[in-house]
């Protein structure tokens, strides 16, 4: 079977399961920027904490951006990786300030996809993931986000090659995927990853995608 036409069939069957997910995000760029950030590598309630903690102690961007590393560091220890995740969010709002000669990203909304992924992806923190979630769900672009559900979910299908970058996975799935799939694919994978495909025992009785599935095809 073609990926195209696996990839056309997961997303029915999901959505099926799961439904379809079309709202967005209304809030301040920057504060999706900075949760992503602080989403790396570990949990969402951990995530949500240290924002909170983050936006109480420094209520405004231009405040995190004056401050130094060991008082952001401190106010987002609950998110994990307190220290690289300071020095990213501060070096950011930084290069933001400096290249625009203000902290916001509103402009963002205007440009074409490909130039606001560049304009992020040029900023040293910034990854496929981080950029997409925030073009996805402030501005509605057309790109498709690979966390890690997404990532094992994809690669059990086969999908996406098991040895695969990351960076080079996320080119292969927004050249897969419809742009019109690519909001509710990356959810309902976050779903399933969740309540099915979890990294250990995944539940294969269960899962709606396992005749699809070449991960569960090599264990029988």
């Amino acid at each position: 079977m073609k990926k195209e036409e696996k990839i056309e069939r997961v997303i029915k069957l999901l959505r099926k399961e799961y439904g379809e997910h079309n709202f967005a995000d209304t809030g301040d760029p920057l504060d999706t920027l900075v949760e992503t950030i602080l989403s790396q590598n570990t949990n969402d309630r951990n995530s949500a904490r240290a924002f909170l903690k983050l936006k109480k102690e420094f209520p405004t961007w231009e405040q995190v951006l004056k401050a130094d590393v060991r008082s952001i560091q401190r106010a987002i220890h609950s998110g994990g990786l307190p220290g690289i995740k300071a020095r990213r969010i501060k070096h950011v709002l930084g290069e933001i300030r400096r290249r625009r000669g203000k902290l916001e990203l509103d402009f963002l909304g205007k440009m074409p996809a490909d130039e606001s992924m560049k304009f992020l992806r040029s900023m040293k923190g910034i990854g496929p993931k981080t950029a997409a979630v925030l073009l996805l769900f402030r501005f509605n672009k057309p790109l498709m986000p690979l966390d890690t559900h997404n990532l094992r979910v994809a690669k059990r299908l086969g999908i996406i090659p098991q040895r695969m970058s990351p960076e080079k996975a996320h080119k292969l799935m927004n050249r897969l995927v419809p742009d019109r799939e690519k909001k509710t694919l990356h959810i309902n994978f976050i779903i399933h990853g969740r309540k099915i495909c979890k990294a250990q025992k995944p539940n294969h009785e269960a899962c709606v995608l396992n005749n699809l599935c070449d991960y569960y095809r090599n264990l029988r």
